[in-house]
């Protein structure tokens, strides 16, 4: 058998291929950002057409770089950033309209609407979702309803839907040749279109947003012998490679970070912020504002659902003081600055720049500095900044415990942040529990390279894969009680702030 396994990672900045050998340790990768078009407030787009470019590139860079080929790779897992939907024609391969990103507000109108005649109470039921911008599902609606074409290209079966796993899935193996149009379970629970009971398109729901069936992808389980077609001979790969693997990036980490067993959770640090606290094989209702989602389906195992807290703006914060403030040069820089200041000199920062997600899911808020003086400098906001990740995963961790019972005891994180000391050191602090680091951060893309690798018998079972997570770092809390509890006070305060400031009728 190759020796390795490949996964692709494309997110919400920037397509990676990362490579690992049977240790899960990182062999080899590639990154390409891609570009973040804003046409006008609360809109977010990208380029369908740039992202299977970058795709294509990294695929070929990391193979150079490490002088494998094709043959080595064993599999080939797909992980995504989620709810960002792409409506395609089948028939020439180009996209309809830009993809809009998960973060994207445009459909509040539609989200809002939902709930005002009890449907929004059926999606909760069925999907585990709120209503809410953040799903495909209204995406999908928005562009039926308003890019010229799109509605009859659908009815006629020409114009197909997919998150960026689909799409890329597509392109890979065929594209207008043959490309398959699929998706797994876990991408499928977040487009407020699947009953997460039968783990298949309900349609009740669709008939809430116009989408017809034949729109959409086949939904796989994650991890599939069967697998999501095969890498083209003469593609990027240079050379036919099952693609066995395919997850949302958020369950995808919760895979490489080995939280296999109910009760297990982690924290991806990533543009947003993602916890998932894994339930089994129960389906767990929240009440406390968190989403019900698949975790996983593991080939013919029964699927495993989670809890999920989704935090919209946390490390794409860091990137507004560089890129919109211009008060650092780099992400590491927020650190720098940060440290510079004991403390946050009073400011609170909550970034609500598409609304508040988990577990407030109010998309009439927008973003609040508040608390300013005279006194204070760009190192206090960028502590605030650093501080506003953390405090939006502690409301994150209460609402967890109230649905399930479980307090918190450990928290694994994973995702770029989380090279960032001096944040995750606050975050133990605002927690008041350890924070624990793997020594492979990058788990999403571990994460897809395990499901691939499950699927074809590279690694034999979960077993297998818990001997290869091994701490790297580990923090403890530092704070007092005090200063915890006054720290959080003043945190709820200033959310209280941000709400109502957009109408949204």
């Amino acid at each position: 058998m190759a020796d390795f396994v490949g996964a692709v990672d494309q997110g919400t900045t920037s397509t990676r291929f990362m490579i690992f050998d049977h240790g899960g340790n990182e062999v080899g990768r590639h990154q390409l950002e891609h570009e973040q078009i804003l046409p006008q407030a609360g809109w977010v787009e990208h380029n369908p057409v740039e992202i299977v470019e970058r795709t294509n590139a990294v695929l070929q860079s990391a193979l150079n770089s490490t002088n494998l080929k094709a043959s080595d790779l064993a599999a080939l897992g797909i992980t995504n950033q989620r709810e960002t939907t792409v409506v395609w024609d089948r028939t020439t391969g180009r996209p309809l309209y830009n993809a809009i990103v998960w973060q994207d507000t445009r459909t509040d109108r539609i989200a809002t609407a939902l709930d005002r005649d009890g449907r929004g109470d059926v999606i909760r039921r069925k999907a585990g979702l709120p209503p809410a911008t953040y799903f495909s599902g209204g995406k999908i609606q928005w562009i039926l309803e308003n890019v010229d074409g799109a509605r009859a290209a659908a009815e006629r079966g020409d114009a197909i839907f997919g998150n960026t796993d689909t799409w890329v899935i597509w392109n890979l193996t065929g594209g207008v040749n043959g490309g398959q149009h699929v998706t797994d379970v876990t991408n499928a629970s977040r487009t407020m279109l699947m009953n997460l009971e039968t783990l298949d398109w309900d349609d009740e729901l669709l008939g809430f947003f116009g989408v017809p069936r034949s729109m959409l992808p086949e939904i796989k389980p994650s991890s599939t012998a069967d697998g999501f077609g095969s890498t083209l001979a003469n593609g990027s790969l240079g050379g036919e490679v099952r693609i066995t693997g395919d997850l949302g990036d958020q369950q995808a980490a919760t895979v490489g970070q080995v939280c296999f067993a109910p009760g297990e959770a982690k924290n991806t640090y990533g543009t947003g912020n993602f916890m998932l606290l894994n339930t089994g094989h129960e389906l767990v209702r929240s009440e406390a504002g968190l989403l019900t989602t698949v975790c996983y389906k593991l080939g013919d195992e029964p699927v495993t659902y989670a809890l999920e807290g989704s935090i919209a703006v946390t490390g794409s914060a860091v990137q507004w003081l560089r890129d919109q403030l211009g008060i650092i040069s780099g992400a590491a820089q927020s650190e720098q600055l940060a440290r510079q200041v004991e403390d946050n000199g009073g400011v609170y920062f909550v970034p609500a720049f598409s609304g508040l997600f988990a577990p407030y899911w109010r998309s009439d808020a927008r973003g609040a500095i508040v608390g300013l003086s005279r006194y204070n400098t760009n190192a206090h906001l960028a502590r605030a900044t650093l501080e506003a990740i953390c405090y939006q995963s502690r409301d994150v961790t209460e609402a967890m415990s109230k649905d399930s019972g479980v307090a918190l005891d450990v928290l694994k994180v994973d995702g770029g942040v989380t090279l960032n000391e001096l944040c995750m050191q606050i975050q133990a602090d605002v927690l008041g529990v350890p924070v624990s680091r793997p020594v492979v951060a990058e788990t999403t893309a571990l994460g897809a390279a395990y499901a691939a690798g499950l699927a074809v018998g590279f690694w034999n079972s979960t077993d297998e894969l818990r001997e290869n997570w091994n701490e790297a770092r580990r923090w403890d809390p530092q704070w007092s009680a005090e200063q915890r509890d006054a720290g959080y006070a003043q945190w709820k305060k200033a959310v209280e702030r941000t709400l109502g400031w957009v109408d949204v009728g």
